[in-house]
């Protein structure tokens, strides 16, 4: 009897390719339907919840640490807060509800995920880029100075919260403890992650200390590439991508032990 021969790899990228996108597209239909504005609210969705921030900010007179015009801290602060905190929120919990997907050879875990957060960064950076151009017409905002760092402090932000999301995803197959940690969690970080201060504002030992999260780094570094000549910037991108790729293997060590230990429904 012949053996069947082995699925090259273009081959098997062009198959994972297919059920990714398939696995999009149930997302976008289970997630948002095809009442109202459907898949727009993907990402009309993150812009009320930046442009409510923006107004409650300004409303407040809520400081920041320096004369720059709250509206660009509330875009590049909060814009930056949904990248990390949203693709955990979305990945955790997210394999047993999709357990019967798993019958089918070519459906993996990473594909689940990979869908759910392709999902979130297009939504959020689509919604960052619309408002950055809105803001900036209507005089609240400057275009970025240096659009090459705020494209290297969101990509950043995008690797770091896929990577946190895809470890605690995979770990929340394991326990139901990271559900009920994570949201709690989510929310205490957030006045730390340097959404709402601007890292030169901190005293130098506090500064040194806030400066171990690695996502304040990328905020800093999007806030650089926006107007970078008005403060001094605190950050460094190697420590962020050598968080990020500890956190990664991570996340690939807890998915491979998942797979194994996976019985479909």
């Amino acid at each position: 009897m012949q053996e069947p021969s082995p699925t090259s790899f273009l081959r098997s990228w062009a198959i994972q390719q297919r059920v990714i996108g398939a696995l999009l597209m149930r997302e976008v239909i289970t997630r948002y339907g095809r009442h109202n504005i459907g898949f727009l609210w993907l990402f009309v969705e993150p812009m009320v919840f930046t442009i409510g921030v923006t107004l409650i900010w300004t409303a407040t007179k809520a400081v920041h640490g320096s004369d720059l015009p709250i509206s660009a801290f509330a875009l590049t602060g909060y814009s930056s807060v949904l990248v990390w905190r949203n693709m955990p929120s979305r990945l955790v919990g997210s394999i047993e509800p999709n357990l019967s997907l798993m019958y089918h050879r070519n459906v993996k875990i990473i594909d689940i995920f990979a869908a759910r957060l392709l999902l979130e960064a297009v939504g959020v950076g689509i919604s960052f880029f619309i408002l950055t151009l809105f803001f900036a017409a209507v005089g609240w905002l400057q275009l970025p100075e240096d659009p090459l760092k705020v494209v290297l402090g969101w990509v950043m932000l995008v690797w770091f919260g896929s990577s946190l999301g895809m470890f605690l995803g995979a770990l929340s197959n394991r326990s139901e403890l990271i559900d009920k940690f994570w949201h709690p969690a989510a929310y205490l970080l957030f006045p730390l992650s340097g959404a709402a201060f601007l890292v030169e504002s901190l005293p130098a030992g506090f500064r040194e200390w806030i400066l171990y999260l690695p996502m304040v780094h990328g905020v800093e570094c999007v806030r650089d590439g926006f107007f970078g000549s008005q403060f001094t910037p605190y950050y460094d991108i190697g420590y962020m991508a050598l968080c990020n790729l500890g956190l990664s293997l991570f996340a690939l060590a807890e998915i491979r032990r998942a797979s194994r230990n996976l019985v479909p429904a």
